[in-house]
């Protein structure tokens, strides 16, 4: 099956012209369950070579968080055939550069290579999935990486709980309740057989998608997929658990002390729908009217005109099964938290009761518009793009209907679906506060 997508050229808000853009892609899966998309664009000598995983945080066993965050880093230690330590040697050395990403949704592994290197992409990802070594002494290098990682980007980094503090008041049964880097409890008293079994149930071709984008011929890399990726067995069926939270109904209010802060934050969370469903995408323009960019709402009123917070902004974090829609507020000198959510809450009952201008209409829909060309400019981007409509959207078509579903979206949408979420019986009320000196 071959797609188009069409980007005609976009006369931007602030005078700027994008180019217009063709990508086609094709899309097939191999007899192990494996699926295949492939984009040819020729105009540059580069490949990205990419895997996404159907697994993320969300698919562990609550005693054993961080699984997947942890697989991030394993399956970089080495295969039957690459030996431990010499993965990025290996890309580097060949012009190239890799690296790898977890959410709660999925994980995803890519290369970037000059062209001439599309065959050695292709055999390191499929040793990756057939061939990994997994081994104490993998397990326990590693172990030590994610701790320093948690150390520096979470645990000692001022409102580096922040989101944490959130997911685990915001879920009561959802596996969003916790964060993708995990507890480090649970990941030093895991044991070897659970770390294989995690991996042969989930890193396998019938839960992942390879996607194969830049300068290359597609009945030769048809081919090569088939010779490297065929016969690698296909897993056992992935099955996954769904889970089902009540709606909230007043409003739920929890306090964190973080040892790394001096001033106070506040934080501001509903449970939203499913990023496959329209609203999400309301709400992503909701979140750009609010603080997106000096101009916006938010931004204008608490920082630059009143002058009561240092840093406020709306963010809607797009997931598969929920959303999370977020606002995350600094007081500045003597301005208090219940004072940014009284504003914050006047600010989005404006959006719940008039219409936004048509200007600032226009001006949404400049913005999304050129965020959506932005995306699809590189071949990594729309690797990243195909990877993720195909496999968590369900809908690859997505990367040509997308933009259509903003455009759709109107004044009266962005104030009904304020309405329909966003209230303060809705919401989690979260102050996040310097740890209390001792006495």
């Amino acid at each position: 099956m071959i797609n188009k997508l069409k980007l005609a050229a976009f006369a931007l808000f602030v005078g700027v012209t994008t180019t217009a853009q063709e990508v086609e892609f094709v899309q097939y899966s191999l007899d192990n369950g494996l699926d295949v998309i492939l984009h040819q664009d020729n105009t540059a000598p580069v490949v990205t070579t990419s895997v996404m995983y159907h697994v993320g945080s969300k698919d562990e066993n609550p005693e054993r968080t961080g699984f997947a965050h942890f697989f991030e880093h394993l399956l970089f230690e080495g295969t039957e055939n690459i030996g431990k330590g010499e993965w990025f040697k290996i890309v580097s050395s060949n012009g190239g550069s890799n690296n790898a990403t977890t959410s709660d949704d999925r994980t995803y592994y890519y290369e970037n290579f000059p062209s001439n290197q599309l065959e050695l992409g292709l055999w390191m990802e499929s040793e990756r999935m057939l061939h990994p070594v997994i081994d104490q002494q993998g397990v326990d290098t590693q172990n030590e990486v994610v701790k320093e990682e948690k150390r520096l980007r979470i645990d000692n980094a001022p409102y580096g709980n922040i989101l944490t503090a959130v997911k685990q008041n915001l879920f009561k049964n959802h596996p969003y309740r916790w964060s993708p880097i995990g507890s480090m409890e649970h990941l030093d008293a895991a044991t070897l057989e659970e770390f294989r079994a995690f991996n042969d149930k989930f890193y396998v071709p019938n839960n992942a998608t390879l996607v194969v984008a830049g300068d290359i011929d597609i009945e030769k890399t048809k081919k090569l997929v088939e010779a490297y990726f065929s016969e690698i067995p296909r897993g056992e069926p992935v099955v996954k658990e769904e889970f089902v939270e009540e709606p909230i109904t007043q409003q739920m209010e929890a306090t964190y002390h973080d040892p790394n802060i001096q001033i106070p934050a506040i934080a501001l969370a509903w449970r939203t729908p499913s990023m496959k469903e329209r609203d999400a995408y309301v709400l992503d323009m909701i979140s750009s009217v609010l603080s997106d960019g000096k101009s916006s709402r938010l931004y204008k009123k608490l920082v630059d005109d009143q002058k009561q917070a240092l840093q406020i902004g709306a963010f809607n974090i797009a997931q598969e099964d929920y959303g999370q829609y977020v606002v995350f507020g600094l007081p500045l000198g003597e301005t208090s938290l219940d004072t940014l959510v009284s504003e914050v809450d006047e600010e989005i009952k404006k959006l719940q009761t008039e219409l936004i201008s048509q200007r600032e209409y226009e001006k949404l829909q400049n913005k999304f518009e050129n965020r959506y060309v932005n995306s699809n400019s590189s071949v990594a981007g729309i690797a990243s793009s195909l990877a993720t409509y195909h496999q968590l959207y369900g809908n690859i078509d997505l990367i040509n209907e997308e933009i259509d579903i903003y455009r759709s979206i109107t004044r009266e949408e962005i104030r009904d679906v304020a309405n329909k979420y966003l209230n303060p019986n809705q919401r989690l009320k979260l102050e996040y506060l310097p740890e209390a000196s001792e006495q």
